[in-house]
């Protein structure tokens, strides 16, 4: 199966998606945080990898790139 970028709300991201920030950059997500910083708005995704440590705040409504299987 090949892979595409699809647009979806940050509410439907799921463990091991890989995700299109809108500065480009890649995130592999290892864990979301609900409610970040106590807003129930907000999430956290986090990449905890061998390589890399990152969190992105994110918007649960906004519409994010998610790279998954067709």
């Amino acid at each position: 199966m090949a892979e595409t970028w699809k647009s979806m709300p940050a509410s439907d991201l799921e463990v091991g998606d890989r995700v299109r920030l809108e500065s480009g950059a890649e995130v592999l997500v290892s864990r979301i945080e609900p409610k970040f910083m106590g807003m129930e708005n907000m999430l956290a995704l986090i990449e905890d990898t061998s390589t890399r440590w990152y969190k992105q705040p994110v918007v649960q409504t906004a519409e994010v790139e998610v790279q998954r299987a067709d």
